[in-house]
């Protein structure tokens, strides 16, 4: 028996109130919750619904009666199909509140503690081009409009419109093959988008294969494009399968045409992910890493490397995580989930000693290689799994902390690892967090012992909803 698919209702008139933590518009109707893709609050729409809930619905605003205050131009072409930019259609002092509400209410309404008043978000200088890294996915199926779908030139790929299935741009949001072409992105300083422009048409003029993400065949997958503020650029190259001649052919290209990139590498990936952090890189010509500073110390960033992508806020929210440290020369600070140990050793002058601990082996590299850059002689590394790793022998090797940074990823810290620190119980916690939800999670689980002190956003992606936070915790 053949089932007609059900025909979700239009709601009309629906007044925008909110923004909700994941990007989208939020209205009310009755006491059911509506979330709005293509709204800013303030606006007054018509929304097709695409998902209905008990408790909530989905859908897509398709008509604006009124147009809210909040609004501005999207700077952007791409806007509305790309997913990387969701904010770009409100002016930014509005983008800064809906933030700062968002730390606030995931504090107050998950964590249910005791709190000081929540700082004043610390704005970004640069609201776009304030990127150092980007990565883009080749694909032989590019992400159609619905004009381009029309156009059965286009759609089935005839005649002269052949090539124009072929794509080098960002995944569509919840699609894992569809690719959208990318003309100019406006996140990466130049000469991030004729890099990528360049590319695209040598592969095309030189009908070099697009891979096909479905069926695991082609030539050229993924390129990564790395910047620095002392004007260093990197160019990483992921080729599906070795063709020698191919690759040099197009890498002696690339660097003819841009002498900007001094670090250029190529990595061949016959796996079935896009991961290279387990792969051999290579460097085709130029260096093998490039190199950010900060405060007068050097940062090495090889091809694998974390380094936070808006380097001037990471300076804002590195000295904001120091300043609620309030180390001394007498202190031992653990830096939990140090990455390449950036802020430990930005912080390390001020400690007796700092510890990193960090999962992926190949940071713990780089965070030792920055210190010896730094002539810092006060830091160790260790990498593992912190609930593994932080147990009393660790402790007692290392000497008790007097002082936690935590930095851990979006989904927060392992139960098994705040437990440790309630049990290690160092004077001060400073907890950094690019999730707001989980932080305030965890904070309600220190709260047994630690109380929050002080509290500040600090905005990392303009245009965009995400939002870090930094959370001062004193022992009670």
């Amino acid at each position: 028996m053949r089932h007609t698919k059900k025909v979700l209702p239009i709601l009309e008139n629906i007044t925008v109130i909110d923004a909700s933590s994941d990007g989208q518009a939020v209205g009310r109707m009755d006491e059911v919750v509506i979330f709005i893709k293509d709204a800013v609050p303030g606006d007054v729409v018509d929304v097709q619904v695409t998902r209905k809930k008990n408790k909530f619905r989905e859908g897509k605003a398709i008509k604006i009666h009124t147009y809210s205050n909040k609004r501005t131009e999207p700077v952007c072409s791409h806007f509305g199909t790309c997913g990387g930019c969701k904010w770009q259609n409100m002016e930014y002092e509005f983008q800064l509140f809906y933030k700062q509400k968002q730390v606030s209410d995931a504090l107050t309404r998950i964590a249910k503690i005791e709190l000081p008043e929540i700082k004043p978000i610390i704005p970004s200088k640069k609201t776009y081009k304030y990127r150092n890294k980007l990565e883009f996915t080749f694909s032989n199926k590019k992400w159609l409009t619905l004009e381009q779908v029309n156009d059965k030139s286009i759609a089935f790929g005839e005649g002269k419109d052949e090539v124009t299935r072929n794509a080098l741009g960002f995944h569509i949001p919840g699609m894992f093959d569809k690719i959208l072409d990318i003309d100019t992105c406006h996140l990466q300083e130049e000469p991030s988008n004729a890099i990528r422009n360049e590319l695209k048409k040598y592969a095309l003029e030189n009908q070099l294969s697009f891979f096909d993400l479905r069926e695991q065949v082609g030539f050229l997958r993924n390129i990564i494009i790395r910047s620095t503020s002392t004007g260093e650029w990197m160019l990483i190259v992921s080729f599906h399968y070795e063709d020698k001649p191919a690759i040099e052919k197009l890498l002696n290209h690339l660097s003819e045409k841009f002498p900007q990139i001094t670090s250029l590498n190529f990595v061949i990936n016959s796996k079935k992910n896009d991961t290279i952090s387990d792969l051999d890189i290579k460097v085709f010509k130029g260096n093998d890493s490039i190199y950010e500073t900060m405060e007068g110390l050097k940062f090495k960033i090889g091809p694998k490397s974390f380094y936070q992508t808006n380097s001037e806020q990471a300076y804002q929210l590195y000295k904001v995580t120091r300043d609620f440290a309030g180390i001394t020369a007498s202190d031992i600070v653990y830096d939990l989930y140090t990455g390449t140990g950036t802020i430990a050793n930005f912080v390390a002058h001020q400690a007796k000693k700092v510890v990193g601990v960090e999962y992926v082996p190949a940071a713990i590299e780089d965070a030792k290689i920055n210190s010896e850059l730094n002539g810092i002689t006060n830091t160790s590394f260790y990498a593992g799994d912190l609930k593994d790793i932080l147990n009393n022998d660790f402790v007692n090797e290392n000497g008790k902390p007097d002082i936690i940074i935590t930095d851990p990823p979006r989904a927060g810290m392992h139960e098994d690892v705040t437990k440790k620190i309630l049990e290690i119980e160092p004077k001060r916690i400073v907890y950094v967090s690019c999730n707001p939800s989980t932080q305030a999670r965890d904070l309600q689980l220190l709260d047994a012992k630690y109380k929050v002190i002080n509290v500040q956003p600090v905005d990392m992606f303009p245009q965009t909803h995400h939002v870090e936070n930094v959370v001062l915790l004193e022992l009670r």
